[in-house]
């Protein structure tokens, strides 16, 4: 099985689908953003989705896996360029954390995580646009989504 270089060929593959229906349903549960109209002097930062196949040991597929992610390249430097960071972890404080585990004699565990937005306060407004193919009709088309605290 191939990973889809396009959404509309992801569309197409119930599994795929059905990956990208899963994303969007822990994003709205998690209540992520909100649609608002943009605000004037306000940029908005695009979206795409990222396709990946989750591979057991044996070599088997163990599921199939759509991110949505903000496009953050889109923003201007000099202008908002660093208003937007995203933390994530290096692999030397992953090392740190499994060698203190182990001088203390302590159990790691690991843990499948089916969302990938971090629950981190906003020090700014930051504004994107409709995911791909999932654009809101009636009253919220044309709306951008807030995120969320």
């Amino acid at each position: 099985m191939a990973i889809p270089k396009f959404v509309c060929d992801a569309l197409a593959h119930p599994g795929w689908r059905q990956a990208m229906l899963n994303e969007l349903s822990a994003l709205y549960n998690g209540e992520t953003w909100e649609l608002v109209p943009l605000p004037p002097g306000k940029s908005v930062v695009g979206c795409r989705w990222v396709f990946a196949i989750k591979i057991e040991p044996n070599g088997t597929i163990d599921c199939l896996k759509a991110r949505l992610v903000a496009k953050d390249y889109t923003q201007i430097f000099g202008l908002d360029y660093g208003d937007t960071f995203s933390p994530v972890v290096k692999m030397t404080f992953v090392r740190l954390f499994i060698a203190m585990a182990d001088l203390q004699k302590g159990s790691l565990y690991q843990q499948e995580v089916k969302n990938a937005f971090l629950n981190n306060d906003l020090q700014e407004e930051i504004y994107m646009e409709q995911p791909p193919w999932f654009v809101a009709q009636g009253e919220s088309f044309g709306l951008v989504c807030r995120m969320k605290n």
